[in-house]
């Protein structure tokens, strides 16, 4: 049976996949159209050369990455989840956000998310700096919590590890936080318990 003519969006979105997998050096012309199943001619059709190539992939993930829905029944709730969505969104895509920050197009890749968190501190009260501050807080808490994750994750293991440096000493004769400090981190718990810890601080009414 004959392959359906190929389309430019097929031709994307295995090219995602294959950055999101390995990483832009893995994304060859050869390589994308073996995965297509198809002749390198043709994807130079859609996509023109690679480097146009992944100009449209930066574009995508700039979209992509600008649609993070709020949800919940106040301003904090819904400042939550859309940092929440946030960080999941950048986590699905380390490689592709990559990209998108070499090409100097990280702040326009944000700015619909912040545009959302704006309109949230706006509806809990906010306005002027104490507002944009609000805004940046939170994109900067997702962004740093992001990194530390993906530099756990790629460290090589360390010797000795947590669990061998938290005891009773070190602790402060606070056993049940050594244990804590010494275990696996939760990172989903800790991200949502830090988010609303910090949220809920930004949106105090006496807050300076």
């Amino acid at each position: 049976m004959a392959r359906a003519a190929l389309t430019r969006e097929e031709v994307l979105q295995a090219a995602a996949a294959l950055v999101k997998q390995h990483g832009p050096a893995a994304l060859t012309m050869r390589k994308l159209a073996a995965e297509l199943g198809t002749a390198v001619t043709s994807i130079y059709w859609h996509v023109g050369n690679r480097e146009s190539l992944l100009d449209a992939l930066v574009a995508r993930t700039v979209a992509d990455l600008g649609i993070v829905a709020a949800r919940g029944r106040t301003p904090a709730e819904r400042i939550v989840s859309v940092a929440r969505g946030l960080r999941r969104d950048l986590r699905e895509r380390p490689h592709l956000v990559a990209m998108v920050h070499e090409r100097g197009l990280t702040e326009r890749m944000f700015l619909p998310v912040q545009r959302s968190l704006v309109h949230e501190v706006h509806a809990a009260g906010l306005r002027g700096a104490r507002a944009a501050d609000a805004v940046r807080a939170v994109q900067f808490h997702v962004v740093g919590f992001v990194l530390v994750e993906r530099n756990r994750e790629r460290a090589p293991v360390q010797s000795p590890g947590e669990q061998d440096l938290w005891d009773a000493e070190t602790g402060e004769q606070d056993p049940a936080l050594a244990r804590s400090l010494g275990g696996p981190v939760d990172a989903d718990r800790l991200f949502t318990r830090s988010t609303r810890a910090l949220v809920a601080g930004l949106l105090t009414a006496d807050a300076p």
